[in-house]
Formats: C-alpha cells, structure tokens, sequence
C-alpha cells in the first residue's frame, strides 16, 4: 500500500486543528486558458487541495453548473489524457502549488486502461483521483489500486448518508490522502443550507479511518464553509467555484473569502 505521506501525497494538505478548502474547477472550461488560469487562482486564493474535474458526458453525480460546464469542455476537446496534460502544466509552472486530485469517472479510465491513467497522472505530478462511481469493495478497485498505489497515487473514496458501516469500513480502509464525506443525497450543487445531521454523519465516518475527512455536495457560501469547518478537516466547493470559472479575478477574490472563513473556524 502507498504511504500517506509521500510527496505528492494529499494527505500533506491536512494539519490537524486547521481545516482547509479543497477547490474543484473543471478541467477545458471555459476553454484550456480559462482553466489553467483558474488553477492558478485557486492556488493564489489559499486553496489547501485542487480537485479537477475530468468532463464527462455522463456525469452521474453532478449538478446542472458542473455539468454544463463538463458539455463545454467536452465541445473544447477535454477528456481526461488532456485534463492529465493541463495539471501537468500547471504543476510544472508551480513548484509550490497544493496538490492535485483529479475527480472522473470509472469509464473513461477504463478506455485508456488503468495502467496508463495511473502512469500519466503519476508523471504528471498529480497526488490523486476521486471517482464517485468506484466502488471501494469492487473487482474495479482492486485493478485501479493495483496501478495506482505503487506510483504514490492516492484514491478518495466517498461516503454517503446512506453508507452501510461495512462500505464505511471499506472505504475508511482504502483510502488514501483523506475520505470525501457527501453531505446530501443527490447531485453536486449549492444550497440553503448545510444538512442538519452533518456532524453525525462525519462522526459515524471517523468511527472507520484515521484519515481526513473534507465534506462537499452543497456548500456554496462562506458561511457554509465556515460551519462544515467546524465539523471537518476540509471543506470542498464545487458548483459555486465554476459558476466564476469564467473570471479569474472574481474567482481568487471568492477562494480568498472560502479560505479566510474555513481558517476563522479553527
């Protein structure tokens, strides 16, 4: 098994007691420039983990502002060798950018072949995937994590409201770098308000791994994130992040706010 504290691991973002915001843009949107430019916002903005997402025309688990988002960068040519390519870019230019997760699906990795998805991404300095589809008990899983661990990939398996505590005790035991909590059920997207029951959910989570946990689906403000952090050791933010994809300037200004707020929780 691949340690969680190899250099490129995702784990390294993670201080005890100081919670951090993991930021998810869309890899090829609006097009190649726009989002190299928003990785770089994100990390100008304090960003304490990058999730990139892969486009895919079949995006199961997002909601309407990451999806839209996937269909233009799909139309741009972006899938996930050349979502590979632009994080290699982008960590090439900063030595000290946080480190890269890229979130896709289990198909697209199945057609380049779970040898060289892990081959690429581990040559392009990426820490790590999130694969919502994936289960952590699965033939699939064994294959990806045959490929991928011995490079130093982490893998982030997702708990859900709905985890049994055997699939909790799966994921706790195969993830890599920290566990992705979901905080509803459904798709990705912002809402009112952060679900209720929330601190149960990540205290039945930690019953299972020792890693950390960050907890998305739904947090779209700063005060959300600053509640999730009270409760979590990272906070993601997805939909609210891509709707300023479009203006880089807009976007470091929003990270700084997520960032300043997930801090003041500590």
């Amino acid at each position: 098994m691949a340690s969680t504290d190899t250099p490129r691991g995702l784990a390294r973002a993670f201080v005890p007691g100081r919670p951090v915001l993991v930021a998810y843009v869309m890899a090829g949107y609006p097009d190649r420039e726009g989002s190299l430019a928003a990785l770089e916002a994100l990390a100008r903005g304090g960003a304490g983990v990058i999730e990139l997402g892969v486009p895919y025309a079949d995006p199961v688990a997002d909601g309407p502002v990451i999806a839209e988002a996937g269909k233009v960068a799909l139309a741009n040519g972006f899938g996930l060798a050349e979502s590979i390519a632009l994080a290699a870019e982008f960590l090439a230019a900063h030595a000290d950018a946080p480190p890269v997760a890229l979130m896709t699906y289990l198909n697209p990795m199945m057609r380049l072949g779970f040898e060289r998805v892990a081959a690429l991404a581990a040559g392009a300095g990426v820490s790590g995937f999130i694969i919502p589809d994936l289960p952590p008990d699965s033939p699939f899983a064994d294959r990806w994590l045959a490929a991928s661990e011995s490079l130093g990939l982490d893998t982030v398996f997702l708990a859900a409201p709905t985890s049994t505590p055997q699939r909790l005790a799966a994921l706790g035991a195969r993830s890599r770098g920290f566990v992705y909590v979901v905080s509803s059920l459904g798709v990705t997207g912002e809402r009112a308000e952060v679900a209720a029951d929330l601190a149960a959910l990540v205290a039945r989570v930690r019953e299972h791994t020792q890693l950390p946990i960050a907890v998305g689906f739904g947090v779209g403000t700063p005060e959300q994130a600053a509640a999730v952090a009270r409760i979590a050791d990272g906070v993601v933010v997805g939909s609210a992040i891509v709707r300023r994809q479009t203006d880089a300037e807009a976007l470091e200004v929003f990270v700084c706010e997520l960032v300043s707020a997930v801090k003041s929780s500590a």
